[in-house]
């Protein structure tokens, strides 16, 4: 499975990896650096106000730590007022404006954009996906097979540590679709989830119900949660809502797409 991963790779020749710091981004930029090497291989990581801060100074960590080619780039999803309506394609617009801040470093470097998508993320709703394979983009992980227990399996042989690390997604995706996105709004997110974090809690989100923050952490932790009631009380107010809530079924990764459903 890593080797067919390594020939598509070779095979693309030069690429650009689309690089979030998640478990299946890392994976696929520590492949095709240590197959292409820096000179072939580029990570670049997306930077707007709907990354948290927390993981674009681990994505510079990780580009230190394992000797990739990296840089930060700057979008402006923002601007996009199809974005900001957070209808269901919101993660269309966004991946749009990733492959416009990208395309020109591609096409400096001659390079395929690559994503760190895994054939279990086909399944869900992806409109993000449809954008970059609108776009040319390619998803090295699903044409050799990778699920996101591979990709977990296989970083922990090569002993990476982003491993096990938790999963991660845009801090729009803690909003309700229809619920307009904001800077506001996204720094509140961001606030809340960075003090839960200060707490220990390691899986979590908080979602965003304009003065009511519903937290899931995960069901391990849930108990934990309640221990800490005033810290975790705190850390949320802090960053600007006025009502804290638990939710006990615990983190389900992307359960706000249920909205969309007929």
């Amino acid at each position: 499975m890593l080797e067919r991963l390594r020939a598509g790779l070779v095979e693309l020749d030069r690429v650009l990896v689309a690089f979030s710091g998640g478990a299946d981004s890392a994976f696929l930029a520590w492949v095709a650096n240590d197959t292409l090497g820096p000179q072939r291989a580029l990570a670049v990581t997306a930077v707007s106000p709907s990354l948290a801060p927390e993981e674009e100074a681990d994505c510079r960590a990780l580009a230190e730590e394992w000797g990739l080619r990296w840089t930060p780039v700057s979008t402006d999803e923002m601007a996009d007022p199809a974005y900001g309506a957070n209808d269901g394609d919101r993660c269309f617009h966004c991946k749009s404006a990733l492959l416009d801040a990208t395309d020109p470093l591609a096409r400096a470097e001659g390079a395929a954009v690559v994503l760190g998508v895994n054939v279990d993320d086909l399944g869900d709703h992806r409109p993000g996906q449809r954008a970059a394979a609108e776009r040319g983009a390619r998803f090295p992980l699903v044409e050799a097979g990778f699920t996101k227990a591979d990709v977990r399996e296989w970083s922990r042989r090569l002993g990476l540590r982003t491993w096990d690390k938790p999963a991660a997604a845009c801090l729009a995706s803690r909003v309700p679709y229809g619920t307009p996105v904001t800077l506001t709004v996204l720094s509140g997110v961001a606030r809340a989830e960075s003090g839960l974090r200060r707490l220990g809690f390691r899986q979590l989100r908080v979602r965003h119900y304009g003065e009511l923050a519903r937290i899931e952490v995960d069901a391990g932790e849930l108990a934990a949660a309640v221990e800490q009631r005033a810290g975790v009380v705190a850390a949320v107010k802090a960053a600007g809502y006025r009502y804290v809530t638990l939710d006990l079924e615990g983190f389900r990764s992307g359960n706000l797409n249920g909205d969309l459903s007929p």
